[in-house]
């Protein structure tokens, strides 16, 4: 829930990364908790899954094996949500808006993304950041962060977070400026990521307006 790090850091830049790597920390421990007690589980647990061979190196496991050796090669991820409000409650602009809140944007979700890796080298997994759409989740943060700090303008005063790091929807910009400002993102969050636009009209009686947009993607 990046805007209410951010709601709670007052501005305060240092402040919001010391939480933000906070709430980092607990995340991954969670996931690490849930990939150590499925890892206890013995190929005996699955025998459809392991016996299949479709998981990487599950023809070399024993019936009684831990599936630990299947499971490493899955990613363990950790998603985030808001961005453009989080730019809001830190500087009063998001990333559609000016270049210093792009900049801060792209600051916030590469230092998540540096944490990812660095984890991954520690412990010799795939943890990795991913772009949430989180299409129940926006409404029920905003929800509680309205209750709890009220309805701040452009951050709590919506009935939903903009998922991930989208330029809001009802921000006023053209699609080839959404896809340009959203792109560098999507190098970031490895675990996936979406971009979208809205067409006014029917898109088969322009595909040449259509194939541009593709293009530019």
């Amino acid at each position: 829930n990046l805007p209410r790090i951010a709601i709670r850091s007052h501005g305060d830049l240092d402040w919001f990364f010391e939480d933000l790597d906070r709430k980092i920390d607990l995340v991954i421990d969670q996931l690490l908790d849930r990939f150590r007690i499925q890892c206890a589980k013995r190929v005996r647990n699955y025998p459809f899954l392991m016996g299949e061979g479709v998981w990487i190196d599950s023809e070399k496991l024993g019936w009684t094996d831990s599936v630990r050796e299947v499971l490493k090669h899955g990613t363990l991820s950790v998603g985030f949500i808001g961005l453009a409000e989080c730019l809001k409650a830190l500087i009063g602009q998001h990333h559609g808006e000016s270049q210093r809140a792009q900049n801060l944007g792209l600051e916030i979700i590469s230092h998540m993304r540096k944490r990812m890796d660095d984890i991954s080298q520690a412990r010799k997994l795939n943890v990795t950041l991913l772009a949430t759409p989180a299409e129940g989740l926006s409404g029920r943060f905003v929800k509680l962060d309205r209750k709890r700090f009220g309805a701040l303008p452009g951050i709590t005063d919506r009935e939903y977070y903009t998922n991930s790091f989208h330029v809001p929807v009802y921000f006023p910009i053209g699609a080839f400026d959404k896809i340009r400002l959203e792109a560098p993102y999507h190098a970031l969050t490895n675990a996936g990521h979406i971009s979208y636009v809205e067409l006014d009209g029917d898109t088969a009686q322009n595909l040449e307006a259509f194939e541009r947009i593709v293009r530019c993607m």
